[in-house]
C-alpha cells in the first residue's frame, strides 16, 4: 500500500513509521504522499483511536527534506511544495481529533523537525537532535516551522535557532518546551504507547474537543474562550458525559462508547 513508510495497528494505536534509513528518512514527495495518505486511515478509520510518528532506525527521525527534489524549480514550484506538504500532512495532523505523538530517535531536521511540531507533542529519545537549517541552503522552513516553533518555544529562542541553524539535544529541547519526555532510545516507542493508551481510556469526544481547543489558541483566535464554552455545552448531550459523571458518583471507572 506504501513504498515510504510503514504502518502496524496496535491496540488502537496507528504506528506509522518513515522508512528512508539509507536516506535518513529524508521527507520527498512520495514521503509526503504516502503520510498523507496513513492519515486519511487515522482521521477514517473508527479502530483507530491515536497515532505515533517515528523514523525506522535508530540514527534519525527524520533529517530534513530531500534536497535534491529543491535544485531545478523557481518560486511557483516552491511554494506548491510548501502547500502540498501542508495540505496533506502537516495541516491534517496538527487538527487531527485524535492525539497524535512525534517519537523522535535521532536526528529531527528541517522538515522533520516541522513534523515533529505539527504533532500533538513529542517525546524523544536521549540521542535526538532539533533544528531548523534551512539558512543554511538560502531557504526558510515551509511546513509551518517559523509558526510552530514560535508557539512552543518562545520568540528568542525560535529566532536564535532560526538564524544560526543551530541544533539543540533532547534534553535542551525539553527545557525549552519542544519536547514533552526524554527517554532511552530502547523505551521511545512504549513511552508513546503509554502515554496514548492512558488517553485511550477518556472520550473520545471531549479529547477531540479539547485538541480544537488548544489549537485555536495556538493559532491566537480570540474567539477561543467563547468556542470552549460552546464544546463545554455540547459535551452535555453525549451519552458519554452521563456515563462519566455516572461513574464518578458511583464510584467506578466509565465505560466510554464515543457517543
Amino acid at each position: 500500500m506504501y513504498n515510504t513508510i510503514l504502518t502496524e495497528l496496535e491496540n488502537g494505536t496507528l504506528i506509522i513509521t518513515i522508512n528512508r534509513p539509507d536516506k535518513m528518512n529524508a521527507l520527498n514527495r512520495d514521503v509526503v504522499g504516502d503520510l498523507g495518505k496513513a492519515l486519511d486511515e487515522v482521521y477514517s478509520n473508527p479502530e483507530i483511536r491515536s497515532a505515533i510518528i517515528t523514523g525506522s532506525g535508530e540514527k534519525a527521525f527524520v533529517a530534513g527534506a530531500d534536497i535534491s527534489e529543491f535544485t531545478s524549480i523557481g518560486p511557483d514550484g516552491g511554494e506548491a511544495i510548501a502547500k502540498r506538504g501542508r495540505e496533506l500532512v502537516f495541516d491534517k495532523i496538527e487538527n487531527c481529533p485524535k492525539p497524535i505523538i512525534a517519537a523522535v530517535n535521532g536526528f529531527s531536521l528541517g522538515g522533520g523537525c516541522e513534523l515533529a511540531m505539527a504533532c500533538h507533542f513529542r517525546i524523544a529519545s536521549s540521542n535526538a537532535k532539533f533544528g531548523q537549517p534551512e539558512v543554511n541552503l538560502g531557504l526558510i522552513p515551509g511546513y509551518g516551522g517559523t509558526q510552530r516553533l514560535t508557539r512552543l518555544v518562545g520568540k528568542g529562542r525560535a529566532m536564535e535557532m532560526l538564524l544560526t541553524a543551530d541544533m539543540i539535544g533532547a534534553d535542551d529541547a525539553k527545557a525549552a518546551g519542544l519536547v514533552n519526555h526524554v527517554v532511552a532510545p530502547a523505551y521511545l516507542l512504549a513511552k508513546a504507547k503509554e502515554i496514548l493508551q492512558k488517553i485511550h481510556t477518556k472520550s473520545p469526544l471531549p479529547v477531540a474537543a479539547i485538541i480544537a481547543c488548544v489549537n485555536e489558541c495556538a493559532d491566537g483566535d480570540h474567539h477561543g474562550f467563547d468556542k470552549e464554552i460552546k464544546r463545554f455545552g455540547q459535551c452535555f448531550a453525549t451519552e458519554d458525559m452521563k456515563e462519566g459523571t455516572s461513574a464518578f458518583l458511583e464510584k467506578r471507572k466509565p465505560v466510554f462508547k464515543g457517543k
